[in-house]
């Protein structure tokens, strides 16, 4: 099997908690804003996730810590799917900034 170690970029945690009965609202703001990152900012995508707790996670990956930051700098890609969003946070937190050193997904 080669495993071979595939190019690596730039990875970034977000965590939230959303209000009762605003999720799937949250998940269409986000996935639209997900494409959109892909298709107008250069991101590679996103994953989203919830855990047990209730706490919801994405991991979005990027070619560089440059290019995502250069993104952030211009603002919200689309700005009604973004409130869209921040209506449904309850609870935001900071960031995880994440260099990776090896990647082996698939």
């Amino acid at each position: 099997m080669n495993m071979a170690a595939r190019p690596v970029g730039f990875c970034v945690i977000y965590r939230w908690k959303l209000r009762e009965g605003k999720e799937e609202s949250f998940r269409q703001a986000w996935e639209m804003i997900t494409l959109d990152i892909k298709d107008m900012r250069g991101g590679l995508g996103s994953r989203l996730h919830q855990a047990d707790d209730g706490t919801w996670y994405a991991y979005a990956q990027w070619p560089s810590r440059e290019a995502w930051a250069a993104s952030r700098k211009k603002g919200p890609v689309d700005e009604e799917a973004s409130d869209r969003m921040a209506e449904a946070v309850m609870e935001s937190h900071e960031p995880i900034l994440l260099d990776p050193v090896r990647d082996l997904l698939v």
